[in-house]
């Protein structure tokens, strides 16, 4: 049962993202927390998690991600956006997808931004 808006979590969850405050990522996460990125690669664990955050810090240092619209239904947060990896990669459209429960991010991930995505979600 969440007892705060699911937006906000998720909002707060990518403040710590953009900071690269590993502290405040784990704070937020949940034990089983489940990361999966675009291929599918599935991450599973706090403790993993936080070790995969540190290190894909260390290799993309100047990584942002910027929402342009955030919906949630019920405990899944749905975002599309962008990452900003270095000046090369500037504008990386993305979707997101948030799932809160009790007030932390159970799993966080990552799709391509399609069509077919966005009528996935909903969102075109």
């Amino acid at each position: 049962m969440n007892t705060r808006d699911t937006k906000l979590i998720a909002f707060q969850f990518n403040e710590y993202i953009n900071k690269q405050d590993i502290k405040g990522l784990t704070s937020l996460m949940t034990e089983d927390h489940t990361f999966i990125d675009r291929a599918g690669e599935i991450d599973r664990g706090k403790e993993s998690m936080t070790k995969g955050w540190i290190e894909f810090f260390e290799h993309f240092p100047d990584y942002r991600n910027t929402f342009t619209r955030v919906e949630s239904r019920d405990d899944l947060v749905i975002i599309i956006g962008y990452a900003y990896w270095s000046e090369e990669n500037k504008h990386d459209p993305v979707i997101w997808t948030a799932k809160i429960e009790n007030d932390l991010v159970a799993e966080w991930r990552i799709y391509e931004d399609t069509e077919e995505n966005r009528k996935k979600f909903g969102v075109t």
